[in-house]
């Protein structure tokens, strides 16, 4: 792996790792249908404006059907997931689960035959979890059924995440990765249209949640589903997917720079072996930077 594509990753994990606290705000406001087509909405606007500016070609129609259901699988039901997990579970364990998507996304490459499991990569997905306990210092939640449920749908969001980005790894073959992303966030926003039109009643929105929707629609959305498409055609899925154990040492970042949340000594080690784990999965050697034929 390039040291571009390492900070492309790392970008990835910092913004994605913005996306629960937004979450939060938003999905009580919205609702978890309202938001999820909200988001998609937003994500397919500004991906479209940016294709006519680029003057890009849409994918061909017999490509749209296949795409609708990769969006259905890596857009429309994991926000939804994930939005309804934001009702009850706070957003460092959402963002906890979140980091399982590596693991299902190696579990899922090597059934599909596309990736080797290495001893390697398990040992990076060890130390992936091992950090993020660390990281995350949360206290216990009631396991009442509701939280269950919740905990669940956060792992159903991040085993779509993982499996889905196998499949997009295979359409970015022969797509785009602007094309497809627009694409995909189109088909996610009309599969999401009825339930969306039908949660408007019920939204009451407020200034701090439209903003955390336009965040989420444009940015982590819309412009980070492009890069890591972008990402898809040049690294393994395993290897893309490994920004998921990047969310959690940056929700904790962004906690202490404008929540004014703990950020002690103590999260140190987590945060070295969220690193290290990430690299082990991904293959990244930062010595190897200058070296000639190095990838």
């Amino acid at each position: 792996m390039q040291a571009r594509h390492f900070g492309q990753l790392i970008l990835l994990s910092a913004l994605w790792g913005a996306s629960f606290p937004f979450i939060r705000i938003a999905s009580p406001a919205f609702g978890p249908w309202g938001l999820a087509g909200l988001r998609c909405a937003l994500a397919a606007a500004v991906l479209a404006l940016i294709m006519r500016a680029m003057r890009a070609q849409w994918p061909p129609r017999d490509a749209w059907p296949r795409l609708a259901l990769l969006s259905l699988l890596t857009i429309a039901l994991p926000f939804v997931l994930f939005n309804a997990a934001g009702l009850v579970l706070p957003s460092g364990y959402s963002a906890i689960l979140n980091a399982t998507v590596p693991l299902f996304s190696m579990l899922g490459a090597a059934a599909m035959a596309e990736e080797r499991l290495t001893a390697r990569r398990l040992a990076g997905c060890a130390l992936g979890f091992a950090g993020v306990a660390l990281l995350v210092r949360l206290g216990p939640v009631d396991p009442r059924p509701g939280v269950v449920l919740a905990a669940l749908a956060c792992t159903a969001a991040s085993a779509c995440y993982g499996i889905g980005a196998i499949l997009m790894k295979r359409a970015m073959l022969t797509h785009q990765p602007l094309a497809a992303s627009a694409a995909a966030h189109l088909a996610a926003t009309l599969i999401l249209l009825i339930p969306t039109a039908a949660s408007v009643p019920r939204m009451q929105p407020t200034m701090q949640a439209a903003v955390a929707v336009a965040v989420l629609g444009t940015i982590t959305s819309g412009l980070m589903y492009w890069i890591s498409m972008r990402l898809l055609r040049e690294i393994p899925a395993t290897a893309a997917t490994s920004s998921a154990l990047m969310i959690p040492l940056f929700g904790v970042t962004w906690g202490g720079l404008f929540l004014d949340e703990p950020v002690t000594a103590g999260m140190v080690p987590g945060a070295l072996l969220v690193l290290a784990a990430t690299a082990l999965i991904t293959g990244f050697n930062p010595l190897a930077w200058r070296r000639p034929g190095s990838a």
